[in-house]
């Protein structure tokens, strides 16, 4: 190489400088800004297949969708219960559902579980929590700041009644499993009886607005939980007839989705479905414009460079899926649920990492450089946000106790495990006997509509015993019951064993 040419040498200390990721002399390498606060937003029963980004071209989400073009869009999260109560306090202390002594509905979450707010309380975080929680008491969990429904009521109850003309239509109050089910689900497209600015979201994102307002000048903790898409769909009167039913597409069921098909759904008409549908799609649009509010306000106080901004579903819904409509199930569409990542320093990406709602404490910790909570049983995914990994999980799992039911979920495979000691619960049994225990197993690569059990299948023995060697021993190494498992049991006798629910008498 010639040395008299002073412009090489410049040239190569260039390229050197660009190696390593200094730029240009004179100039400071971009660094990230350390991500100060956290805004974690939930929907309610809010499916990945009514969502823009997920590939819906019908439903409109243009916030949420500007959301994941920002940052990281997750593919393949999973909830650790298709269900409200345990997997919104399972998410919230980073310990799966049998740990939190929180598998029922109505179980409220104990003081001797310390939730997130808690813990970033104590490294001076100002906290709130807004709209829908579970906490089933009165107990804030470490949250300084709470608004819930109580305090909407309260609120409309100090507002003028809407002035609704005379051929308004509005839906009737909701009584699920009283009313028939077509208007429990809203088949008929109805809107709430409020109009946008009184309807209960916009109230909980003006709240939320309020908060970062005026508690953002030290590190923050926003939780906002918005009720929408949860049935009966609500939506405010501006937002009727957004959504056409004879546009929407009831999906295709299996040969064996009818035998245990729930009563509740077995006088749908076909003009029901596709209603309840549209219903659920008005409902997310809804959602969304409140969530853009959210994301705008934080935009315009310039917080947005120093957040973590999450969205979750709780779980997500099955629209007519299995000829049903609701969660409570371990199909895909239903353990499966959204999950937005944007922050200082993550990677805008689409992500096939297999990652557990459990995760998100120690995730959301380690990217605040909090240290962590102590006895959280979820895994980081960091890394993969960061770009530095691709791969989290390689199994994933869920419970639904009411039904005595467990699932272990990998790459290729799903097993399902349920006692079958009773019929459905809460409200959605069969009327056919019990089934006693049964096992299901598919192939999620071959048949992702979970049409055909191989459980039978005599070459597949091997890969079912595997699949519940695995579910057990999740059970064995979280559940703080395992060390009085009786030694005598079979496989599947464990499995039902710790599938009965910590809150019921042993």
């Amino acid at each position: 190489m010639s040395s008299d040419r002073p412009e090489s040498g410049a040239a190569l200390l260039l390229i050197i400088l660009l190696a390593v990721g200094c730029g240009v002399p004179g100039e400071a390498p971009a660094v990230p800004e350390p991500i100060q606060n956290l805004l974690f937003i939930m929907g309610d029963d809010h499916s990945t297949g009514v969502f823009g980004a997920y590939g819906n071209t019908l439903i409109r989400t243009p916030g949420l969708d500007r959301l994941a073009a920002q940052g990281a869009r997750f593919e393949r999260a999973y909830v650790n219960s298709p269900f409200c109560t345990p997997s919104r306090q399972s998410l919230i202390t980073g310990k799966l559902p049998h740990a939190t002594g929180v598998t029922l509905l109505p179980t409220p979450l104990g003081e001797d579980q310390t939730t997130i707010a808690e813990h970033l309380e104590g490294f001076g975080f100002r906290t709130g929590a807004v709209g829908k929680m579970h906490f089933n008491s009165r107990l804030r969990h470490g949250f300084e700041y709470r608004v819930d429904r109580g305090h909407y009521r309260e609120w409309l109850e100090t507002m003028d009644p809407p002035q609704l003309g005379e051929t308004t239509l509005v839906r009737p109050s909701l009584k699920p499993f009283r009313n028939p089910t077509r208007i429990w689900l809203n088949a008929e497209v109805l809107p709430g009886s409020q109009i946008d600015e009184r309807s209960e979201g916009t109230y909980f994102a003006e709240k939320a607005i309020e908060f970062l307002r005026t508690r953002s000048e030290k590190r923050f903790c926003l939780w906002l939980s918005f009720a929408e898409p949860h049935s009966p769909f609500n939506f405010p009167i501006e937002y009727s007839g957004k959504y056409n039913p004879a546009d929407m597409t009831t999906p295709e069921v299996g040969p064996d989705d009818e035998a245990r098909v729930p009563a509740v759904f077995r006088d749908l008409s076909e003009q029901d479905k596709k209603g309840i549908i549209a219903s659920y799609y008005t409902s997310v649009e809804y959602l969304d414009k409140n969530v853009g509010l959210v994301l705008e306000e934080l935009d315009r106080l310039g917080l947005s460079g120093k957040t973590l901004v999450i969205y979750v579903g709780d779980h997500g819904y099955l629209l007519g899926h299995h000829s049903r409509f609701e969660k409570h199930t371990m199909w895909e569409e239903e353990v499966r649920a959204p999950l937005l990542v944007r922050g200082p320093g993550i990677v805008p990406a689409v992500n096939q990492a297999m990652v557990e709602f459990v995760d998100l404490v120690p995730t959301i910790l380690e990217l605040l450089s909090i240290p962590s909570l102590p006895g959280v049983q979820g895994m980081s995914f960091a890394e993969v946000l960061r770009g530095q990994a691709k791969e989290h999980r390689q199994s994933l799992f869920a419970e639904y106790l009411p039904d005595n039911q467990a699932m272990l979920r990998t790459h290729r495979w799903k097993y399902i495990f349920t006692s079958g000691q009773h019929d459905l619960a809460l409200g959605y049994a069969t009327g056919t006997p019990p089934t006693g225990i049964e096992h299901r197993l598919y192939d999620m690569v071959a048949d992702p509509r979970e049409f055909t059990n191989l459980a039978d299948r005599p070459e597949l023995t091997e890969t079912l015993r595997s699949l519940q060697g695995q579910l057990l021993d999740r059970f064995k190494h979280t559940d703080p019951r395992a060390g009085r498992l009786p030694s005598d049991l079979d496989i599947s006798q464990a499995l039902a064993w710790f599938c009965e629910p910590p809150e019921e008498p042993e």
